[in-house]
């Protein structure tokens, strides 16, 4: 049996609105996709926590200008060097 810190009381609205839905239309979801009324509301947390959450961690913030410097520089070095021969755009 799970742990009560692993479980979740979900009350359900007297009517659909923005910030909640009522157990018919749990229901009529679980339905239509063919699956339980439990991985119904695991599915919707899923797509509101992609939604919602980072993907990724914060950064740093911006590069200090010392930073940006050595980027610059190390660019500049790797950029080609010689002629240009020939050029295309499409507008």
């Amino acid at each position: 049996m799970p742990a009560a810190a692993d479980s979740l009381l979900l009350k359900f609205r007297s009517k659909d609105s923005r910030f909640g839905v009522t157990r018919d239309t749990v229901k009529a979801l679980a339905s239509e996709l063919d699956t339980t009324e439990t991985q119904v509301v695991h599915m919707a947390l899923r797509k509101l926590a992609t939604e919602l959450l980072p993907a990724y961690e914060a950064d740093d913030g911006p590069l200090t200008t010392a930073q940006l410097a050595v980027v610059r520089k190390k660019a500049k070095a790797a950029m080609p060097k010689g002629k240009v021969l020939g050029t295309q755009s499409l507008f």
